[in-house]
């Protein structure tokens, strides 16, 4: 990158939360915040948004007559856009840009018009703007006032760090100062956990996954050792507030961006040894020297050749010197286009803290003594690979 960027706010809600103080007192235990689901014809492990976080929701919802018919990964969006900008305290008149990234967009409501449409053979008058991609960052433009520029879009798993990607590229053209960047995503329907039991991915229920541990993790993101795939999917939103320049509210500097795409042999498949991820990662790096990144927040989806794959691309490129590796999926499952931007928060709190999370069932890495430099993974279907170098 040419010239750093600073995060200088940050807000999500996922299944361990939705403000900074408690996020964290949940990332220092053990605990993970899977549950057990049950659908129309089938019961899955999903991880929710707590019951508090659902009527914070539904208040949102009720707030405004026009809010009622939006889908709940636009709620997500807006509950969660509302925090950062007020911590950043930016105002409406700063004009920011807005790029909100979601793999399944508003999900729920496309089932259900769609099937209301199977069933009478009309569509409902709302089905189509409460349902297009682009309804999620519109719709938190318009909540927040700000007349800047408005981007959806979606690339699976990896679209949080992309919207990212373009936050900085818009801020460090000059044609922006300021962006808001992330991922929602509310995805937990029938339809959504049968495509991935499909694919064969998905954690089955109630197995104990390794014997190594006490208590049951029904995603076991970055056990090398495992036997079955155990893949979970959460909820949630989460996003940033970028700014040109190194701020003195940063949060954390934005020191380098990569990206790649690979050739893929199948629809959803990723080489042995993540290339995509060699390159992106590479690219982060710059002139960077390896041995001086402290962790990395990997993608680590929970699958067995993802898991393995993204391991081999880090070894190939940090070689012996493999720094600290941690994920966050294990506790608060897959969340799609979201899943990049938690890893990003996890990244920034563990440099604020100066403390690493660790993966339970793992076995323990060797700590750094410090947390400067953080590189965080985001890979989705299609070989689309990002990573993202965070400095304190």
């Amino acid at each position: 990158m040419k010239s750093p960027v600073s995060i200088t706010a940050l807000a999500s809600l996922s299944a361990i939360g939705s403000n900074q103080k408690q996020i964290w007192d949940n990332y220092q235990n053990e605990d993970h915040f899977i549950t057990e689901k049950k659908f129309d014809s089938f019961s899955a492990f999903v991880a929710q948004i707590s019951e508090e976080d659902k009527a914070a929701i539904e208040e949102l919802r009720n707030s405004d007559p026009k809010y009622v018919h939006l889908d709940d990964s636009v709620l997500y969006c807006i509950y969660v856009s509302r925090k950062a900008v007020k911590k950043a305290g930016w105002e409406s008149s700063d004009n920011f840009g807005i790029n909100i990234g979601s793999s399944r967009g508003a999900t729920s409501l496309f089932e259900k018009y769609h099937k209301a449409f199977l069933e009478s053979d009309i569509a409902e008058t709302l089905s189509s703007p409460t349902t297009t991609l682009g309804n999620i960052s519109s719709w938190t433009a318009h909540d927040l006032q700000t007349d800047g520029p408005e981007i959806s879009h979606s690339i699976a798993c990896s679209t949080g760090l992309h919207a990212l990607l373009n936050g900085v590229a818009w801020v460090l053209s000059g044609m922006a100062s300021k962006f808001l960047v992330g991922g929602s995503e509310a995805a937990l329907t029938d339809f959504t956990i049968a495509q991935m039991k499909a694919l064969k991915i998905y954690a089955k229920n109630k197995k104990k996954y390794s014997e190594l541990v006490e208590k049951l993790y029904p995603c076991q993101a970055l056990n090398l050792y495992k036997k079955q795939n155990t893949m979970v999917l959460g909820e949630g939103a989460a996003v940033v507030c970028l700014e040109s320049g190194v701020k003195e509210n940063a949060l954390a500097i934005i020191k380098g961006v990569g990206y790649a795409t690979e050739i893929l042999e199948h629809n959803v498949s990723i080489s042995t040894e993540a290339i995509c991820f060699q390159a992106s990662m590479k690219m982060a790096l710059g002139n960077m020297n390896p041995n001086e990144v402290d962790a990395i927040v990997m993608h680590a989806p929970g699958t067995i050749k993802g898991d393995l794959s993204e391991v081999k691309a880090i070894e190939k490129i940090f070689g012996k010197d493999v720094p600290f590796l941690t994920t966050n999926k294990w506790k608060l499952g897959h969340t799609f286009a979201t899943s990049g931007m938690l890893s990003i928060e996890l990244a920034v709190l563990m440099m604020q803290y100066q403390q690493v999370i660790s993966v339970p069932f793992v076995k323990e890495l060797a700590r750094p003594k410090q947390l400067k430099n953080v590189l965080i993974n985001a890979v989705g279907f299609g070989g689309n690979a990002v990573s993202v170098l965070l400095t304190k």
